[in-house]
């Protein structure tokens, strides 16, 4: 059991984490506004949960502008959606007694 509990990623323990990469392991990418919508998150929390999965190199932003209006999008990234994809197959383990 304790190797497969060592196979969690502890980016994903929070459940703000794991909600915005499962939205983004459903969505090719999705704008700032409608993540916070999707999550009902605000401007703050859901920033900050972004910034901490930027730097582990999980989610990409894309920041462009929108006729005059800042348009700022996610997508997670391939090493994002493997250490998700791992992340899940550690609970599934756990959950069903396979350690």
């Amino acid at each position: 059991m304790k190797e497969v509990i060592k196979q969690l990623d502890k980016a994903f323990e929070n459940r703000i984490r794991l909600g915005i990469m499962s939205v983004l392991m459903t969505e090719e990418s999705i704008t700032f506004n409608d993540l916070k919508s999707a999550l009902e998150l605000t401007d703050g929390n859901l920033a900050s949960h972004l910034k901490a999965l930027e730097k582990k190199q999980y989610v990409e932003v894309e920041k462009k502008f929108v006729g005059r209006k800042p348009n700022t999008t996610y997508r997670a990234t391939k090493m994002g959606k493997k250490a998700f994809r791992n992340h899940l197959e550690a609970l599934e383990k756990l959950i069903a007694g396979n350690h």
